[in-house]
């Protein structure tokens, strides 16, 4: 996933804070050894990454949804290299 990082023709936004929160973002910040902007801004984009990526249902209509079920029932291909793959003993697996 990506880091996105504050530009300076970068939009405002506020927002306020318990003296908790402030105290626990500002020294995970200084670990991280990034402004407590960017500490945010990259904390806060990857979470919004990770639930936009988490999106299980998907609207679609008339033509799309029409491709959409044409690809879901065609049969199955053969593909090699996942065969190869799921053929091969797993480098973990010490039992013969």
């Amino acid at each position: 996933m990506s880091t996105i990082t504050a530009s300076p023709s970068s939009h405002r936004i506020g927002f306020r804070v318990t003296p908790e929160q402030d105290a626990i973002l500002r020294r995970a910040a200084k670990v991280a050894n990034k402004t407590i902007t960017d500490f945010i801004l990259d904390s806060a984009c990857l979470v919004a990454e990770e639930t936009l990526l988490d999106q299980r249902l998907f609207m679609v209509e008339g033509e799309q949804y029409a491709s959409l079920l044409e690809l879901l029932e065609r049969p199955a291909q053969v593909n090699e290299g996942v065969q190869d793959l799921f053929s091969r003993k797993a480098p973990w697996d010490t039992q013969s």
